[in-house]
Order: C-alpha cells, then structure tokens, then sequence
C-alpha cells in the first residue's frame, strides 16, 4: 500500500486547562507538554504506523522544529525526501484542552505559507504511483488545488481531509473522490449561512453531490454517516471507556481510512475502520501517542448493535 500525504508539520504546544480562559481572563492549574503535529504529518505517520509505504510533502523551517520534524519522520519509516526547507519558521500551533478531553486551537502558519504549486512537480511521481493521495487544508489553496489535479492527471485515488474548513472553489469538488469533514465543517465547506439547519443526512448527501464521490461526515461519538452513491448509510462509533483528548482523533480517522482504502476494503468497511483508530485517539493524550498500530485498532471494541445497513436518502 502506498499512500502520498501533501500537507501540514507544526509544533504543538498543547496546555491541559481546568477550564478554557474567557477573554481577558487568566487561568492558572495548566500542565504544559510540547510535541509534533499537523494534520498532514500526523497523517502520514499514522498511516506509516498502520503498515503503508508513506511519502509527505509539506514545508518546515530550519529550526528547531523544523529538525526535530525529520527525526520524527525518520523514526516513523516516513519518506520525507521531498519536505521543503523554507525560510520561514516552522508552523506552531497552540492547543487548550480541557478536562472534558474538549480542544481549542490557534496557529501561526509559518513556513507553509511558503509551500508553493511548484513545489508539486517534483512530487509528481510520488502521486503517481500512490494508491491514494491525502490532502488537507492547513496549507495554501493553490497548493490543496495543484495536488488534487496531479492525482486526476495521474489516476490516483484522492481523500480530502478538509480541515481547517473554508469554502471548496467549484473547480475543486469534482477533484475529491472521498471527502471527510465534521459536522462543523461540512457546512463551511457547502458555503451555507449562518441560519441554514441542514440535517446530517442532508449535508452528507450535499457533499456526496458535489463531489461525485464518497462523502464521509465525523461525527465523533455518533459515529460517521457515509454516502457513497448507495444511500446514506450510518457507521457507529466504536465504545470507549473515557475521553481523554480529541486533538488527534480526526488525524487517526483519516489515516486509517487511507490505509483501508488503498488495502482494497470497500467504503463501509475503511470507515468502520477508521472509527476504531479515531476511538483508540481519543483514549491517549497527545497526538502522535495516540495514533495506533495494527494491534491496537483490532482491540478496539466492536460496536454492540451493526448500524451499517444501506439507508435511502428518501427515508431519511
């Protein structure tokens, strides 16, 4: 299995509050711990740590977390020959979890506002002969477009992690063969307003008609909902003891996806699958120690009732 990631590196300095400061306020009680993350990169690593022959293309700066970036790919069996060096610094972002396991986060983009399309070509080949291309939207979206459109030309298959959200261009959808937003994003994605209340069921079957794809809509411990043009089908969340943090769940989900799909599984069962690597996430702090191995996703609980059958859009 190979999959190609284009996406993000940055540092996370994460800090476990009691609770999220109000504007102007001051919080004390926090635990501090700094650690790799970005989508991109730590969808790479989880889907290296779940057996796929992984490249990533993204940019880092020369500095300390630009370096202790190609050590974590080095150790993860991550090909980062093609990473940019920019002259910018590296992508930080900051993160405030609470003890619900609930997060906020802010970021300072850094170098990857200096990830360019050029910056593709080389990457080309990579694409090529990938079984699915990842890509997520922490990076500029000429670069999001580029790479989308170098995996039609080449006949690889694409998976959209669009996160951050913000709108998708007409000339992007029809790029996305599987696209996988929250029930956050899903919205921001399609451009409706603030007062639009579209159900679940709706958006998903929205985004299904965009793309002309697979929609996938997380919906974290509902379970995902997914149309892949057999109705609207639901994918229940996998059992969890407790929510520790949700930081990297989305990264888990995504990656695990990848790496079903690109083993040959169909729509319902990668999903499945990558409900179990977003469940394992949620139980371990941190990101990168939270994304699991092949051991761990199968010690995750099946759900107690099988909710995957086929739902017609019109019975919704």
């Amino acid at each position: 299995m190979r999959i190609a990631v284009v996406g993000s590196y940055g540092a996370g300095l994460t800090m476990r509050v009691p609770r999220s400061p109000e504007a102007g306020e001051t919080v004390s009680g926090g635990e501090f711990a700094e650690g790799p993350g970005g989508k991109g990169s730590n969808q790479a690593v989880g889907a290296a740590r779940l057996g796929a022959r992984v490249s990533l293309l993204t940019a880092v700066g020369d500095d300390a977390f630009g370096r202790a970036a190609r050590d974590l790919w080095a150790a993860e069996g991550v090909d980062a020959t093609h990473v940019v060096t920019a002259d910018a610094a590296t992508m930080v972002g900051f993160i405030l979890v609470e003890p619900s396991g609930e997060n906020r986060i802010a970021i300072a983009p850094g170098a990857l506002e200096r990830l360019t399309p050029a910056h593709l070509e080389p990457f080309r080949p990579v694409i090529a002969e990938a079984d699915v291309l990842v890509v997520s939207m922490e990076i500029p979206a000429d670069v999001v477009l580029g790479a989308l459109r170098l995996a039609r030309e080449t006949g690889t298959r694409t998976l959209l992690n669009p996160a951050p959200a913000r709108p998708l261009a007409d000339e992007v959808w029809p790029l996305v063969d599987v696209i996988t937003p929250n029930q956050t994003e899903a919205p921001v994605l399609l451009g409706l307003g603030e007062d639009a209340a579209p159900s679940d069921r709706e958006l998903v079957s929205r985004l299904r008609e965009r793309t002309g794809g697979t929609a996938v809509l997380t919906r974290g411990g509902q379970g995902a909902l997914l149309d892949d043009g057999s109705g609207v089908r639901e994918v229940p969340a996998r059992p969890v003891s407790r929510v520790v943090d949700t930081t990297g769940a989305g990264d888990a989900f995504t990656a695990a996806l990848a790496v079903a799909l690109a083993g040959g599984a169909d729509t319902a069962t990668a999903v499945s699958r990558a409900a179990a690597a977003g469940a394992h996430a949620v139980t371990v702090p941190g990101v990168i120690p939270a994304l699991p191995t092949p051991e761990q996703l199968t010690a995750v609980p099946t759900p107690v009732t099988d909710r995957t059958h086929a739902e017609r859009n019109d019975a919704a």
